[in-house]
């Protein structure tokens, strides 16, 4: 495996030389038929996957990809091909399938191309792909012997680092030309532990857009230990009680519920078919007077950090919840259009080989004023849930079940026995009026989590402080 740097592509001296005159051509022809708006998306893809297992390397991978994907607008229709082959034939023929979307019909042609300066949200100097593999093995080594230090109960660890580099150059047919350099991390750990013939599992992990110096601050030994805390804590777990109860959700991770069963439903394609519980609702009131929901695409170095959504809009904040009120949806460019607004910065695809839709980025919910501790104190019995893993969520009217891999009993307003088999269930929208306390102590999560839809996945990251919901049902298995 070579440790050299990874040249730039898409520019003088780089594996693929793209200059405005071959974009300009290729947008002519995307238009050719009668399209409105025509864009081109060029990706250049570097990653790498290491995984240890049972005290030894398991796998290493390493995988380039190189593609083109053109889109072609025509009303609110969309053409879309791709192609993984740059050759000047190959661009055209695929700019020619994309741009059959339209009848013979005139467009406008394409305007002079300018360069767009973007933010930089992101301000790696050194990508942790362009290290050597042996400094990520060594991380993998130093967790796994901290989990197993940590507990001889700890039967198994798995350490995984994730790592890519991506590049695009978006020019689209109004003249914008945008460049920006991707990279991206994740390091995680899982633990089982197991004893008297139980079996427990734990995990924690992290990243963001980030290079090696993530370790200096979240030390390999650090993610080893918490998970083997985790896996160790739930052997002895107590079956779940089961009914409508209060619910306490823990500051940082807790913000994928709110991600996925109320995000999904502010993200404007949903809107615009109708087909999302808040469609028509922008300046009624959705939620407690608590809640503010934000989507921010420019917090620094986060995993969900984009200096350019994939549409050539820079990442924005947008407040979509304010104070209990919707302000507004989630855009790509098509959904802005159609509500007649500038995009948001939300138009994002997993590759060249997808088309882009509005999704999030960073979903946090703002910060209360209560202290985390009289959160807690207040509850007489219910459930802090901290953990969370899979769900599955309705998106037209935000039903959702969660399952939770970290929980506790809180009786008389204290942690006591953790649970294990606790699923929520509940509905997106409903579970934001029941909000009654909001705490003072915002967590972002540690850059773990990856969001599907329609058959595309894109790195994003979730937060919210402690969180208090009146009511919500727990499906357990004592009554």
């Amino acid at each position: 495996m070579s440790s050299e740097p990874l040249r730039a592509p898409f520019a003088p001296g780089g594996p693929t030389e793209i200059d405005a005159a071959i974009a300009r051509r290729l947008l002519e022809e995307a238009l050719a038929r009668g399209g409105d708006r025509a864009d081109l998306y060029f990706e250049w893809r570097a990653g790498a996957d290491y995984v240890w297992e049972d005290h030894k390397v398991k796998t290493v991978g390493r995988g380039v990809t190189l593609g083109l994907g053109v889109r072609v607008l025509r009303g609110d229709a969309t053409g879309y091909a791709y192609t993984e082959e740059l050759t000047t034939e190959a661009m055209l023929q695929t700019a020619r399938t994309a741009s059959q979307i339209a009848a013979a019909g005139k467009s406008p042609a394409p305007v002079d191309i300018r360069a767009i300066t973007v933010p930089s949200f992101y301000p790696v100097q050194v990508p942790s792909i362009e290290t050597v593999p042996e400094e990520k093995l060594a991380l993998l080594r130093r967790a796994d012997a901290a989990a197993h230090a940590y507990d001889p109960r700890i039967a198994k660890v798995t350490v995984t680092f994730a790592e890519e580099l991506k590049e695009i150059l978006i020019v689209t047919s109004d003249g914008k030309l945008v460049r920006d350099r991707q990279p991206l991390m994740r390091f995680g750990v899982s633990a089982i532990a197991e004893s008297n013939g139980k079996r427990q599992g734990g995990s924690s992990g992290g990243g963001g857009r980030l290079g090696m110096d993530y370790f200096e601050t979240h030390t390999p030994e650090a993610h080893g230990r918490e998970a083997a805390r985790v896996a160790t804590a739930m052997l002895d777990a107590v079956e779940a009680p089961a009914g409508t109860m209060e619910v306490v959700l823990a500051p940082g991770d807790s913000g994928i519920l709110l991600h996925e069963a109320v995000g999904h439903g502010l993200e404007a394609d949903f809107n615009r078919k109708q087909t999302s519980n808040y469609s028509g609702r922008v300046g009624q009131r959705v939620a407690s007077e608590l809640v503010t929901v934000i989507d921010d695409g420019t917090l620094s170095s986060t995993r969900g950090a984009i200096n350019t959504d994939d549409e050539g809009n820079e990442g924005r904040r947008n407040v979509l919840i304010e104070n209990g009120i919707l302000v507004d949806y989630l855009h790509d460019e098509l959904s802005a259009k159609h509500f007649t607004r500038g995009p948001s910065g939300n138009g994002r695809r997993q590759s060249f080989r997808h088309n882009p839709l509005p999704r999030m980025t960073n979903t946090l919910m703002g910060t209360g004023a209560t202290d985390p501790g009289e959160i807690i104190a207040s509850v007489k019995r219910g459930v802090y849930a901290k953990r969370f893993s899979g769900g599955q969520v309705n998106i037209s009217n935000g039903d959702f079940v969660f399952s939770l891999t970290e929980s506790y009993l809180i009786e008389d307003g204290k942690l006591t026995a953790p649970l294990k088999g606790v699923n929520l269930i509940g509905n997106g929208p409903d579970v934001l009026t029941k909000v009654s306390m909001v705490g003072n102590d915002f967590q972002l999560s540690d850059g773990i989590w990856t969001c599907g839809k329609d058959g595309q996945s894109v790195p994003v990251g979730v937060g919210t402080p402690t969180v208090k919901i009146a009511a919500i049902t727990v499906g357990g298995t004592k009554a």
